[in-house]
């Protein structure tokens, strides 16, 4: 890099000839001293964006509303008021899946690559989910990118890289070493489409690149498709291992958590994270110097991420994209079955007390029962993710599963023994108060929000309300009448959000010291979509096209003498009931709101 060096007899020609031009021109003397700073100096800024998921609009098409808490076309504002001459901008994947993306799998341009080809992206890394739909699939959307695709951990049959593990980008003189890798656990789900393709450890090939390029680059910057720690106890499968085996990386663009990280240092390392559907876009901030030998040092580094919620959406990005968000809305509302014998849950006997959470319901039974089919789980469980939650009899439309199931929920696949179901089921049933000789009406803990209040498919049980929490779960078996014994070893359904949150890190139900269940598989049939996704699939291809309530009464509450029509239907336990509920109704109110996330 001998060429590089600048003396400081050079330095001072070069700044009298800068003053002089500076002068003659008719400049302000601060613009010329802003020419030499930058000869000197460099802010460069990365903005960063990963699992965007199909959200190109502010639309949710499976629920055919729309939803402004992000997507690429806000980001797009975002990216276009902060971007500055020394700007890279770079995805880390999970982009073509989710949100109705699959429907544009074929087209020349897929709406989210159009997306990120308008902005300019500069640097874009497959996410796990771009392995959803074979090789030949994602080999065809790649070609459309204009980015430069990173990936350098997937090799083909014949050995050849699915594409190059890194890049160096020039910005004002200075060199940037991109390295791009995805997590190894895509064998894991998506074994059948990598047949024959080579899925090798991101710390190997990041620690053979590093050694090849870092005396010829200012600055590395790491783009992973991977969450900050481990999964399955996979070496090299969490951003962390690779901060620590390669401290040569000045920042580390996380993915795959769907986690809003602005800023965490590791082994020295910045590492940043976005959360998913285009809510955030990291801004990140390499400040750099350069010394009178001409290199240039990092001596600082800053990020935050920025809410996108707060952006308004491109209008000319939203324009190009126009006529893909039609297709999907028109997709949206596409009939895809009949549901015939009934409402999928009775009326509620109180107003703003769902039924479903005091009976068993054929709503919650149909959502168990989807994800045990798609799982051959033993056991699932499921909430309510709205208040309002019913499928009336009649036509289904696809977006109709979102008025059972409101939020993009992933499915994910646990291995658990009888304790900890047991531990799992008694944190859920905590949701109810103690019910108290002289009590009107079944009562729930207003700090409980709704959506943690799971039912229990795959086993029999009592929820005994009389009881303290810890204690409530009684007569638990096995449909067949067998006790549930602690040692007993089998598979559980349940949603992301309950999976990464309580059951698979130490939180309310487990304590430190507690043995974990374990994570077998994470957005089951991610090819699908998620839990909204599978429930209209299952309706269309395994039942035909029609279902109907079915209810096995496996649960019940006990231990309550609550005489429901006899205290809400006629006048004289009305008055007594109107008085002492006041205090009941105010919390059920209370727990009617809309939550803001539930994962």
């Amino acid at each position: 890099m001998e060429q590089n060096k600048i003396s400081r007899r050079n330095f001072l020609r070069v700044a009298g000839a800068s003053a002089t031009a500076a002068a003659m021109g008719g400049l302000v003397p601060a613009a010329s001293a802003a020419g030499i700073k930058d000869l000197w100096s460099m802010d460069l800024q990365i903005l960063a964006t990963s699992d965007t998921h199909g959200k190109f609009d502010p639309w949710d098409y499976a629920a055919n509303k729309a939803d402004a808490s992000g997507s690429v076309a806000q980001q797009a504002t975002a990216i276009k008021e902060n971007r500055t001459k020394t700007t890279l901008v770079v995805d880390a994947g999970d982009t073509i899946q989710a949100n109705s993306a699959e429907l544009f799998l074929n087209d020349d341009v897929h709406p989210m690559i159009a997306a990120q080809n308008a902005i300019g992206y500069d640097v874009y890394v497959t996410g796990n989910h771009e392995y959803n739909y074979g090789m030949a699939t994602l080999e065809k959307v790649l070609s459309q990118q204009k980015a430069k695709v990173l990936t350098g951990n997937v090799y083909s049959p014949e050995g050849k890289p699915l594409a190059d593990g890194y890049t160096i980008i020039k910005k004002g003189g200075v060199k940037i070493g991109v390295i791009g890798m995805v997590t190894p656990n895509i064998t894991r789900w998506d074994a059948k489409n990598l047949e024959g393709w080579t899925v090798t450890n991101p710390v190997d090939e990041s620690r053979k690149i590093i050694d090849k390029i870092k005396n010829d680059v200012d600055v590395i910057i790491g783009v992973m498709h991977m969450d900050i720690d481990n999964e399955y106890g996979v070496y090299g499968s969490g951003v962390t291992d690779l901060a620590n085996a390669c401290p040569e990386f000045d920042v580390i663009v996380a993915a795959h958590g769907h986690k809003s990280i602005p800023n965490k240092m590791i082994n020295g390392v910045l590492v940043v994270e976005n959360k998913n559907a285009g809510a955030t876009v990291s801004d990140i901030h390499v400040y750099l110097e350069r010394g009178l030998n001409g290199k240039w040092k990092v001596k600082d580094r800053t990020s935050e991420n920025l809410i996108i919620k707060d952006y308004a959406p491109d209008p000319e990005l939203t324009a190009l994209l126009a006529e893909y968000d039609q297709r999907a809305k028109d997709d949206a509302v596409t009939p895809i079955g009949q549901l015939v014998g009934g409402d999928l849950a009775p009326e509620n006997e109180i107003d703003c007390l769902p039924q479903p959470m005091v009976q068993d319901t054929a709503l919650l039974d149909f959502i168990n029962e989807v994800q045990m089919y798609y799982t051959d789980a033993q056991v699932s469980a499921t909430a309510l993710t709205s208040m309002t939650s019913q499928m009336r009899e009649g036509t289904i439309r696809k977006c109709d599963m979102a008025s059972i199931y409101t939020y993009q929920n992933t499915l994910y696949k646990l291995q658990m023994n009888g304790w900890q179901l047991r531990q799992f089921m008694e944190w859920s049933a905590a949701f109810f108060k103690t019910w108290e000789p002289g009590d009107v009406t079944i009562a729930f803990d207003s700090s409980v929000r709704y959506y943690l209040y799971d039912a229990f498919a795959g086993v029999k049980y009592d929820l005994d309300i009389s009881k303290q929490p810890g204690n409530r779960i009684q007569n638990l078996t096995w449909m067949d009448g067998r006790p549930v014994e602690d040692d007993d070893s089998f598979v559980v359904a349940v949603n992301n959000y309950r999976a990464t949150t309580q059951l698979l890190t130490y939180a309310d139900i487990f304590k430190e010291g507690d043995e974990l269940p374990k994570l077998l598989e994470i957005d089951v049939r991610g090819d699908v979509g998620g839990i909204r996704e599978l429930l209209g699939e299952y309706i269309r291809t395994v039942k035909g096209g029609t279902i109907e309530p079915h209810v096995d009464n496996n649960w019940k509450l006990v231990g309550d003498n609550w005489r429901r029509p006899r205290c809400w239907k006629t006048e004289k336990a009305s008055v007594v009931c109107r008085g002492r509920a006041r205090r009941f109704l105010h919390a059920v109110r209370w727990m009617c709101r809309s939550p803001t996330d539930a994962g």
